[in-house]
Order: C-alpha cells, then sequence, then structure tokens
C-alpha cells in the first residue's frame, strides 16, 4: 500500500539530505516534492496543506540537532508529521466495561466487513484470551449469516444463529440477551452492507447501535476506495459516531493516502488494518510503525513480536545450547526451523518485512519460497536417513536419487536443497558463540539508519 509513495518520499528526501544548513531556499525543492508525492498518494488536499505548512514552519530556522545532519533533521520533521496526521499512537479495542462489551460492525457492503469481524474476534481471543460470540444481523446478503457461521468454526468462537425472517433488532435484542445469560466477554455483531449510502440503511444502523449500546462502533473501509472512502467515513461518522476505522485491502494496490487522510477529516483513530485474506491477516494500527515503513525504516519490531508469538521458543533455545556446547548444525535441526519458519507464514514473510533489502535473498536462495517449497523440503528431509540427517556430507548421487524418488522431487531439488544447508550452515557457525541474539543484531544492521 506505501510503496509508492515510498518511493517518491525517498527520492525527494535524498535532495536535502547532505545539506549544510536548513533555509527556505533549500529545503523549496523538496517540500514541493513532498507536496507532489502527498498528492499522488491520494492524500486530501486539506491534509496536505495543513502537513506542509507545519513542515515549513518546524524546519525553517529550526535550531539543529548537532549530532544529525540537517537533512536528517529535516527528515526526522517530516517523520513527526506523518505521526501527527495518522494519530500519534495506536488506539486498543475498548474492552473495559462489564461484559458483554459489544462491537458493532459497519460498512458498505464489499469492503470485507464480515470476514474483518472474523478477524478481530480471533485477534481478541488470541491477545486478550476473552470468551466471544458472534452474531449477524444482515438479513439481506445472500448466505451472509452462513459466511459468518462458517468463520466462527474456523477461528472456534461460538456463533449466534439467525435468521433471515427475523428483523435486525430481534437478532441482535436475542443475541445480547443470550450474551449475558451465557456470559460472553465480548459480542461481536455484523450488520448489513449496502452498495451506497442510503437514508433506509442508515436509520437501520443506527437503530441498532440505539438498541445495543455499542462499546466500540468500527466503521470498515475498503483503502481501494481513495477518496471516496474517506467522504463515506465521514457520513458514517457523522450518523453514527463510530470509535474507530479497520482499513481492509491494504496488501493491495492502493495509495497510501487514505491512511494519511482519515484521522484528520473524521477525528477517529483507524484500529487496525487488513493486510490480506487470510483470517489472521489483521495487524494493530501504530502510526510509528507505518511511518518507518513509508520513509524505508522496516517494521523490525512487527517482525519480533511476531517470531516471540508463534515460534516454540524452546526449539530455540535447545538449537542455541547445542551449538553453544560446539556441536554442528545437522539436518535434523534444519528441519526444526523449517516447521518453525512454517507457523510465521514460510521465508517469503522475511522478505515482506524488508522489502528495500535484498542482500539476504541474494545470500540464501532458500528465502525465495513459500509454505509448499517448505512442505517439500520437508519430504526431501523426511527421505533421509538418520546418518544422512546427522552427515550430510555422505549424500552423493545413488542417495540423491533414492531421496528424490522418495519424496517425490528432482534431484535437481535434492541439490538445492543441500545448497541451502550448508549456506545456512556457515551463517550458523559464524553466530553460535553470541546465540540469537547476535543474528537480531544482524537484521538491524541492514536497515538504514534512524533519524
Amino acid at each position: 500500500m506505501f510503496n509508492n509513495l515510498t518511493q517518491r518520499l525517498s527520492h525527494s528526501l535524498k535532495k536535502i539530505i547532505n545539506k549544510g544548513r536548513l533555509t527556505e531556499e533549500n529545503i523549496k525543492d523538496t517540500i514541493r516534492e513532498v507536496r507532489k508525492a502527498l498528492l499522488e498518494a491520494d492524500v486530501t488536499l486539506s491534509v496536505v496543506k495543513r502537513f506542509i505548512e507545519n513542515v515549513k514552519q518546524k524546519s525553517i530556522g529550526h535550531q539543529i540537532n548537532k549530532s544529525l545532519t540537517p537533512g536528517q533533521e529535516f527528515i526526522k520533521i517530516v517523520k513527526q508529521e506523518l505521526i501527527l496526521a495518522m494519530g500519534e499512537k495506536n488506539n486498543h479495542l475498548n474492552l473495559s466495561i462489564e461484559p458483554p462489551a459489544i462491537i458493532l460492525v459497519v460498512g458498505l457492503q464489499g469492503s470485507g466487513k464480515t470476514t474483518s469481524l472474523a478477524k478481530i474476534g480471533l485477534w481478541i481471543k488470541e491477545k486478550h484470551k476473552k470468551k466471544i460470540l458472534m452474531v449477524s444481523a444482515d438479513i439481506y446478503r445472500a448466505a451472509a449469516i452462513t459466511q459468518l457461521q462458517i468463520l466462527s468454526q474456523k477461528i472456534k468462537v461460538d456463533f449466534f444463529s439467525s435468521n433471515e425472517n427475523q428483523t435486525p433488532i430481534e437478532i441482535v435484542t436475542q443475541a445480547i440477551q443470550y450474551a449475558k445469560l451465557k456470559l460472553y466477554d465480548v459480542l461481536l455483531i455484523d450488520t448489513a452492507g449496502r452498495l451506497h449510502i442510503d437514508e433506509i440503511m442508515m436509520n437501520e444502523i443506527k437503530q441498532i447501535q440505539n438498541k445495543s449500546k455499542p462499546i466500540e462502533t468500527l466503521l470498515i473501509v475498503d483503502s481501494m476506495m481513495g477518496q471516496d472512502a474517506i467522504n463515506m467515513a465521514k457520513i458514517f461518522n457523522d450518523d453514527l459516531l463510530i470509535s474507530g476505522i479497520v482499513l481492509t485491502k491494504t496488501d493491495g494496490d492502493s495509495r497510501s493516502g487514505i491512511a494519511l487522510s482519515m484521522r484528520y477529516i473524521t477525528g477517529k483513530p483507524i484500529k487496525f488494518i487488513g493486510t490480506g485474506e487470510k483470517i489472521t491477516s489483521l495487524e494493530a494500527f501504530y502510526p510509528k510503525k507505518i511511518v518507518d515503513r513509508i520513509l524505508g525504516m522496516n517494521d523490525v519490531m512487527s517482525l519480533i513480536e511476531d517470531i516471540q508469538e508463534k515460534v516454540d521458543r524452546t526449539q530455540i533455545q535447545k538449537l542455541t545450547k547445542k551449538l553453544k556446547q560446539g556441536h554442528d548444525f545437522n539436518l535434523n535441526d534444519f528441519l526444526t526451523q523449517i516447521k518453525q519458519m512454517k507457523k510465521i507464514g514460510g521465508l517469503n514473510y522475511f522478505l515482506d518485512k524488508f522489502p528495500t533489502n535484498h542482500q539476504l535473498s541474494h545470500n540464501i536462495s532458500l528465502l525465495n519460497t513459500d509454505k509448499n517449497t517448505l512442505k517439500k523440503t520437508e519430504a526431501m528431509i523426511y527421505s533421509m536417513t538418520p546418518r544422512e540427517r546427522a552427515i550430510p556430507t555422505i549424500i552423493k548421487g545413488s542417495r540423491k536419487r533414492r531421496i528424490a524418488l522418495g519424496s517425490g522431487t528432482q534431484i535437481q531439488d535434492v541439490n538445492k536443497l543441500l545448497k541451502n544447508f550448508d549456506d545456512i550452515r556457515r551463517i550458523m557457525r559464524k553466530i553460535k558463540t553470541n546465540g540469537i541474539a547476535k543474528v537480531i543484531r544482524g537484521i538491524k544492521n541492514m536497515l538504514p539508519k534512524k533519524f
């Protein structure tokens, strides 16, 4: 979503990075380029004007930090203004209320509303360990209720049954009574969307909101809509007093202006962004992290958080201890690490986190793989004997043919596996005395310097 803006801003800011002094004259061209980059990213004009004026005021005559070059100081100012435009901090869901905490989800049809509701349900379940109930009040769209029921089964969250013969108010009333009776912590309510905003739709949602009195009313916004999405959000906010926004389809080719404009126009925070079609593809919206991404300061923290949540730390500790004791890294260890990588979406996950850095992919060709390739790699290792896994150097011609046959692969696949393993083993030998900490430092050293 932010790639185009990142490229434009990077190009613009390079022109000022080595300037000896910030003056109105030597930042004028850069300011013009930044303005163009924001407008091309579909940032609302009023937001661009305010942003540029603030950057000008803070840049010209600014007391430069002696530890930074003037150009870096200018970029620091741009960074801070981008963060301010998007709301400075993450606004978490408010669940601090007598149960059940009711969360109402609203939006236009096709915005990804029902899927987003399920993603939020899974996020609450995993992050807060709450007992959750989901219900659909969408009696208009064919199979809308069934869709949410299937999604609830997928994430193992309870579903309150409803049908098209009931009114939305009846469904919501019964669901609230049931949630109270069964002591649910959170009730998630899906509402009907429309192809466009109309009075009938808004009145129905107002009735549901008045009846349910939700602690959160979340507006689901399709980021591909651009300026239309911002106008739609303003109308919803004026009528419903929404508490937050969820941006969907941010993994597509949409411009990033919607993220920069939404907070300023509506006054309401972006709470989540949908980053893909998978049910787990939902991220809490952190303005500072998004700005780091836009300015090329890639998101190390979210990478580390994902590793901590999804990877078995016991296995990492065992491997670290083994290497410290002087034992070599073998294919059994490699197999264990592949299983860990599958948990976080395959090794391409790392390349997604570091889109401007190709050093890793040049050094280890295995990084250019997905989960299917990892499965193939597993199959080849499982086709090896215990001795072959422990001493890979003995795997020669006839052994390679047997392994390829047993795993349904080609001999060249086995050769590629052994080459990748050898590359990784050399790296593991280098870091074995310092453990995983040196790996993290190595990742950080590949990033641009922070401003």
